[in-house]
Order: C-alpha cells, then structure tokens, then sequence
C-alpha cells in the first residue's frame, strides 16, 4: 500500500521536517511508502547536506526578501524554490517496494514518475544519470527541468526533488551565489541555456494543480500502487514538531560537513 499525502504548501523547515519524520516512521514501520507533493511559502533556498552555506547563499540578500534558508538531510546542491514557480515532491519507501537497489537504478526508477507525468502533460523527458559534480536530473531537450536528491538509511529511501513550473533567472540568482560570476546577467546567460520550465516548453497553459495530477499518474504508472490519500499519522507529527526546530536552528543551517576522502 502507498500513501499520498496531497499537495500542501509549507515554510522551507516544515517541509524538510516533515520529510525526515515520513521517514523515520518508514523505517519504524509506523507508515507505509509515501508519495508527498508540496510548495514552499515564503520562497526558500535549500543547501545540500554536505554544503557550506556561506559559499551558496547570498545571506544577507536571503533575509532582506524573507527568504528562507534550510540545510537538507539530502545531499546535492542549492536551489533556489520560488513559491509559485516550483512543484517538489517526495517519495519515502524501502528498496525492496520499488524493486531496485543501488543508487543510480533507484534514482531512476524513482525520476521515471516524473519523466510519465511530464509525458501525460504532453512534454518528452529524459532521464540524466548526472555525474560526480550533480546528482541525476530530468532534462527536457538537453536542459534541465527536474533536480533530485537522496538520502538513503539502510534499506529505505528518501528521494525529493523539484519539478520547474516556471522561472525567473534573475529571482533565483539573486539569492543563490556563484563565486565565478562578475555580473549577474553572466549568470543568466549560461544559466538560459541549462534550466526550462513548464511553462517555456509545453504550449498549453496547465495550472499547478494539474502538474500534481500528471505527478499521482506517473508515480501510479511507476510503481504499479494505488495510492490512498491520507495525512500524517500523530507519530509523525510528534517527530515533526521536534525537527522542525532542527531545521530551524543555526547550529544546523552553519554547521559545515566534508566529505572523507
């Protein structure tokens, strides 16, 4: 049995909480594999795990805006999601459920969900395995429309990642930090011809609401589940409410964590 949790719109730490919690109840058996669609309000910059804050984010920009800045238990690197220019989700489930176990082929079958839904929205998608320097994408003629990322524990995942409703370069840019950059209009110009939206490469006008729909279809199609709408338990929620003073905290937004080598 799969659990969808419908679209919700939350702050950047209630978002990562909730996340985290879905998956400490998976691995305690107290849920079953999630399906979590949800928004980001205010607009937020999320880092990866393994990241340092100060060299991703301009700060002070961050706080002037009333942006939010949250720290991921995933890994990656930092996004810029925009309140009404992002759709993200996240599937919670054991390796077991999904039939595949090592990284990439979960990535995979995971990003298939999003590579359907994009198809029944009349959008061809391709799989990209990524590389050492960026976790795998979705790609939409060669550019990129769907970052993800992982955080796996033992034998249960959790895989989150965005889908590109819209996009507004200059917003994004102005609160991520690219340390090559002199200008950001040099930013924007290589940036063009990396990143797409929905709204850029399908001619018909779908709503948010529709892209979440296209997004139950493909994970339907994907792992071959029905899925029953539900809400968190209260096990979850009691997690939540202590983990979003995690995300909150700047102990862990500053902290800086290497990679070994």
């Amino acid at each position: 049995m799969w659990r969808l949790i419908p679209l919700s719109i939350n702050n950047a730490y209630m978002n990562m909480a909730i996340d985290e919690a879905i998956l400490i109840a998976r691995m305690e058996n107290k849920a079953p594999n999630t399906l979590r669609l949800y928004m980001w309000n205010p607009s937020a910059v999320s880092i990866g795990y393994f990241q340092d804050v100060s060299l991703e984010v301009n700060i002070d920009t961050c706080h002037t805006y009333g942006v939010d800045i949250v720290r991921r238990s995933t890994g990656g690197g930092a996004v810029y999601h925009d309140s009404m220019g992002e759709l993200t989700y996240s599937v919670i489930t054991d390796k077991q459920s999904i039939g595949v176990d090592d990284i990439i082929s979960t990535y995979q079958k995971i990003c298939s969900g999003i590579v359907y839904a994009l198809e029944i929205l009349g959008i061809k998608a391709n799989f990209n395995p990524g590389n050492p320097h960026e976790c795998p994408n979705i790609t939409v003629n060669g550019l990129k429309i769907s970052g993800n990322a992982q955080l796996i524990r033992g034998s249960y995942i959790l895989q989150h990642g965005t889908i590109l409703y819209d996009l507004d370069l200059r917003r994004m840019f102005t609160y991520l930090k690219i340390s090559w950059a002199k200008e950001i209009n040099d930013i924007i110009e290589i940036a063009s011809k990396r990143l797409t939206c929905i709204k850029q490469v399908s001619s018909m006008k779908f709503s948010i609401n529709d892209v979440a729909r296209a997004l139950i279809e493909g994970f339907r199609k994907t792992f071959k589940a029905e899925f029953t709408e539900s809400n968190l338990t209260d096990f979850e929620l009691k997690l939540v409410s202590k983990l979003v003073e995690k995300y909150k905290s700047e102990s862990w937004l500053y902290h800086r964590i290497y990679k070994s080598t």
